[in-house]
């Protein structure tokens, strides 16, 4: 999928999750991050990152935070693109197992609001995708930060499945350098054994890397799941 235009700013530090201070053309200014996650090995005073007008008038941040640069690697920090990308790749016959017919988004399901309920030609199938940033030598870990939100839909995605229909738990890496993935069980356990279980349950796990522009991002390839580490 396209990206908006796209400025340079440098990161100066993050007042709270959902704000940093940047330089931009000189300046100080506050841009918003989507990603509420840690970010600490991303969000370095310093970095280059690439910021998109907000477009909306009257917001108190005229910026978001897109992208930024770790070395030679451009990531992704708007949680909100995942889905799109992900949905894009469905169009184009990828991500799922199966031929899809039909997709709907934010599709309540129990406690639960999931991504996508898709039909397929086995039936119904449900989607939640996670949005993955964080990369140590190669492999991608979710999450970076605990998530009670993220174990309780692992938990309505099992449920689904007890019940017959067909459900998935989708990584999608924002980034191109990861080779695997694992749950990162050092920052959050109880997430951890929730997708091993679901895993156990029938719930399918896959991982995708993605190409990342300063124009574009797209699903690139699916990377091995590790759910012993």
């Amino acid at each position: 999928m396209q990206l908006p235009p796209l400025v340079p700013a440098i990161f100066v530090d993050r007042p709270n999750r959902y704000l940093a201070t940047v330089m931009l053309d000189g300046q100080p200014c506050q841009a918003h991050v989507a990603d509420p996650g840690r970010l600490r090995e991303l969000l370095i005073p310093g970095r280059t990152v690439w910021l998109a007008e907000a477009g909306h008038p009257g917001r108190k941040t005229h910026y978001d935070v897109v992208l930024v640069q770790q070395g030679e690697q451009l990531v992704s920090l708007d949680t909100r693109l995942p889905n799109a990308v992900f949905v894009e790749a469905i169009g184009k016959g990828q991500g799922m197992p199966l031929p899809v017919i039909s997709v709907r988004r934010e599709v309540r399901r129990g406690d639960s609001r999931l991504d996508l309920q898709c039909v397929d030609t086995a039936g119904v199938h449900w989607v939640e995708i996670k949005s993955v940033t964080l990369v140590q030598d190669g492999l991608a870990l979710f999450p970076d930060a605990p998530t009670v939100r993220g174990r309780r839909h692992l938990l309505e995605l099992t449920d689904a499945v007890c019940a017959g229909e067909q459900a998935s738990v989708v990584f999608v890496i924002q980034r191109a350098d990861a080779t695997r993935f694992a749950p990162h069980r050092a920052m959050d356990p109880a997430l951890a054994d929730a997708l091993v279980a679901a895993y156990a349950a029938g719930v399918q796990v896959r991982a995708y890397t993605c190409r990342v522009t300063l124009h574009s991002i797209e699903l690139l390839d699916q990377v091995p799941v590790l759910l012993d580490v």
